[in-house]
């Protein structure tokens, strides 16, 4: 009797649940299969950095005679991969419902081809980033350990494929790219970003860095920094608006610093000590330090 009274109240309880997916919230959109896949998106990402990297991730269970077979049946199948992806972001996001299944076959295909055709500008900058790297970290013994095993040119690889992305206007695509870099390594680089060559992450647990920050070249950044915006208390409304830092050529920062504000810009050659808090702009040839008292 016990048993059948837990069964009656086990339908309850998935009836009244059932029931609430009716009321028509925003977490409670049915069209699954439709969506961007967030394990298709990490493998996409892994197939990614095969194209990306080819001497380093590709599939090493089959001996092969001739590289470029091999290399055109990888590139082919990640084109295949990403655009399935970005057909059904372009259903999402702010122009949700504005494209026909026709119309977003188009565009997405478009997308994938002029990102394609990017791929070689995102190997030049990801070459600078390497040698950045090491020239950066005397710890690194060969450029064969940073590729393999630093979070930092992880993350940085991921966040030049997905700017690429975020540039061709591709909704969710790029931001789940991202966070899945920010996952495995603990830096979290918006796509939106805008950030120059031979940039260098060392350690890189804790780096924020927001959506409207222009980073220029031979950057080095430190773990625990935050390149964020001052006030975000405006939500939407902000959207679209200058909100991060500029950062200048040949900037270091050191761990744990914030540096907050649109309007902030950190001039040429500065550097920043640790754990400093800075929410208007430095002059170029400057260092900052936090005073410590005793």
């Amino acid at each position: 009797m016990k048993e059948i009274v837990k069964q009656e109240e086990i339908k309850n309880i998935v009836k009244d649940i059932i029931a609430d997916y009716g009321k028509g919230r925003n977490i409670d959109e049915m069209n699954l299969f439709n969506k961007p896949d967030k394990s298709e998106v990490q493998e996409l990402v892994e197939n990614l950095f095969k194209v990306v990297y080819p001497g380093y991730f590709r599939d090493r269970t089959y001996k092969i005679y001739t590289p470029e077979n091999s290399f055109a049946v990888i590139i082919e199948d990640t084109f295949y991969h990403l655009n399935k992806q970005v057909i059904r972001a372009l259903d999402y996001g702010k122009k949700k419902g504005t494209l026909t299944e026709e119309g977003r076959r188009e565009e997405s295909y478009r997308i994938c081809k002029s990102f394609f055709g990017k791929i070689p500008k995102i190997r030049e900058y990801i070459e600078t980033d390497l040698l950045a790297t090491l020239d950066g970290d005397p710890a690194a013994g060969s450029y064969d350990e940073i590729i393999l095993a630093y979070p930092g040119l992880f993350a940085i690889t991921v966040y030049r494929i997905a700017h690429e992305l975020y540039v061709e206007d591709v909704p969710v695509l790029p931001r789940l790219m991202t966070e899945y870099a920010h996952s495995l390594t603990g830096i979290d680089i918006h796509p939106g970003a805008t950030i120059d060559k031979y940039f260098f992450i060392d350690h890189g647990t804790g780096i924020v860095i927001g959506e409207t920050s222009i980073i220029g070249k031979n950057v080095r950044i430190y773990q625990g920094v935050t390149i964020g915006a001052l006030s975000t208390r405006g939500g939407q409304k902000l959207s679209g608006k200058k909100r991060h830092p500029t950062i200048c050529d040949n900037v270091t920062i050191y761990a744990n610093a914030s540096i907050l504000g649109g309007e902030t810009v950190i001039g040429e050659n500065v550097v920043i000590g640790g754990n400093t808090f800075i929410t208007s702009s430095i002059a170029p040839d400057t260092k900052v330090s936090m005073k410590t008292v005793l």
